[in-house]
């Protein structure tokens, strides 16, 4: 495909492979009203969308899509296109710098919107148009094999901007993730039939990874019945020792609350829940945790005493003590985790892993959870190590820069410790 042949209102792309999406586009846009923007415009769109003949949706998505395998191509983790931020370029993210991928053309902000709506199905359109925003997963076949993606679509300034990220559908080998034998054992049915499990870290830092590493352990090793509720369901595991059902929220299930409780009746021995994202949610966890379930999820934080103090924040204020209670009883594991540049350009994992014993319980209990930091770092017989212990070991092992530990430590006063004991 050419690069741009004009960059005014009517951003055109050029003629081969995809010469009739220009026609296309130029049909819907003439009909688009100037003065109606926002939720309108998008509707407005949508319905000229349902209108058009199948062939010219098929050749639309094709060019989304040809997107989607130069980014395979690329080696990109993240695409990002629509809206006003992406200034009419697509985006790629490759080895965590975003830059345009000026090769691919630009596009008007309304091309944007037609490409995006295009791949949507029409309940998806109605959440999306509802709600202003909506996760969900799109797949294609590249060179043979299916390829999955987990994408969000949202507003930015009246249009509509889409992430998506490739989900690698090769599973990550759970003996590489390098837990010790006593956290191996806490996460695994065989040996603990119950407990909640809990994977942390920011957006990116490669949670999912984590939790599908230790489901396929799982799945090679019990003969069980695991459900994974998700949003949206991104690595599709196929059952071995296990069952493993997939239920997507907004697709199979309406919320992760619902979901958990739901599997309750589906005579489960896992149940993944793909995030507490609100107190309940969390009181649903712990409740189906207590009720003699093994439990794993996620959170948006940045280390085990941060996950602590959340799950408990977001509970009310006089249910705090008896929420301390339940969860100094079912927690097992947390890993907190993020993906550190390297020194060759790539990225590599860095994980903090709580093992909770009976000090840790009795902190948790007892409102001290400040006391667990310290006991994380003097737990590495039992498998524990802090965020900051882990970056040492990166330094050490020439992986990672100082300066690379020091941007990523939690605790940084305590990182420059390490390195100067270290030295």
């Amino acid at each position: 495909m050419n690069k741009v042949l004009d960059f005014g209102d009517d951003v055109l792309i050029g003629a081969d492979p995809h010469s009739g999406v220009l026609e296309i586009f130029q049909n819907i846009e003439k009909q688009l009203p100037r003065h109606v923007t926002g939720l309108e415009r998008q509707t407005i769109i949508a319905d000229l969308l349902a209108e058009i003949e199948d062939p010219e949706r098929q050749e639309i998505r094709e060019l989304f899509e040809s997107f989607l395998h130069h980014m395979i191509d690329s080696n990109a983790s993240d695409i990002d296109l629509g809206g006003q931020g992406c200034l009419g370029q697509i985006w790629l993210r490759i080895y965590n710098n975003k830059r345009p991928a000026m090769e691919l053309g630009a596009f008007s902000l309304d091309q944007f919107n037609i490409m995006n709506l295009n791949i949507l199905s029409s309940r998806q359109i109605e959440f999306l148009m509802e709600h202003k925003n909506l996760d969900f997963s799109y797949g294609i076949t590249h060179n043979g094999q299916s390829v999955r993606f987990r994408g969000d679509m949202y507003f930015d300034l009246d249009h509509l901007a889409l992430n998506m990220r490739c989900i690698n559908n090769t599973i990550f080998p759970f003996k590489n993730l390098g837990f010790s034998s006593a956290v191996s054992r806490a996460l695994s049915l065989k040996y603990e039939k119950q407990g909640l499990v809990l994977v942390t870290g920011i957006t990116g830092s490669g949670k999912s990874t984590t939790l599908d590493s230790i489901i396929d352990a799982n799945n090679q090793t019990v003969d069980a019945h695991i459900v994974i509720i998700s949003s949206p369901v991104e690595c599709v595991h196929l059952s071995n020792r296990c069952i493993i059902r997939h239920r997507e929220i907004g697709r199979d299930v309406h919320s992760f609350k619902e979901g958990a409780v739901q599997s309750l009746r589906q005579d489960p021995d896992i149940i993944m829940i793909g995030e507490m994202r609100d107190g309940d949610t969390i009181m649903t966890a712990l409740e189906i945790t207590d009720s003699g379930h093994k439990v794993f999820s996620t959170l948006h934080t940045g280390s085990a005493v941060e996950s602590i103090a959340r799950i408990v924040a977001e509970c009310p204020t006089d249910e705090q003590e008896r929420v301390r209670n339940r969860l100094a009883d079912v927690l097992k594991v947390v890993v907190s985790q993020k993906l550190v540049p390297t020194l060759d350009g790539k990225r590599t994992l860095v994980k903090e892993v709580l093992l909770v014993n009976s000090s840790v319980r009795a902190a948790i209990k007892n409102d001290n959870t400040g006391e667990v930091y310290q006991m994380i770092s003097e737990g590495n017989k039992e498998g524990m190590n802090t965020l900051e212990q882990d970056l040492r070991r990166l330094v050490t092992e020439k992986k990672i820069s100082m300066e690379e530990a020091i941007n990523h430590a939690n605790n940084k006063n305590r990182m420059r410790e390490l390195l100067e004991y270290s030295n």
